[in-house]
């Protein structure tokens, strides 16, 4: 199963940073936060939780954001 991360890529934009900036927000590498991004590497529960965070994403939008199924 793989997730689509369109709606993330677009908040992270939207918010005015980078992915670069993310991945240092919640501690990985920029190269693994590439992988994860792009469905490649499942991201886990710390770093969902930090994005979201971060990011100011309501609760109930975590499924649109980080859990919406690749067709």
């Amino acid at each position: 199963m793989q997730f689509e991360h369109s709606k993330l890529k677009g908040r992270i934009r939207e918010k005015g940073f980078t992915q670069e900036d993310i991945a240092r927000q919640i501690n990985i590498a920029p190269s693994t936060f590439s992988t994860k991004i792009n469905g490649i590497v499942f991201f886990n529960q710390d770093e969902i939780e930090q994005m979201a965070d971060f990011l100011q994403v309501p609760n109930e939008k975590y499924k649109e954001y980080f859990f919406t199924q690749s067709v």
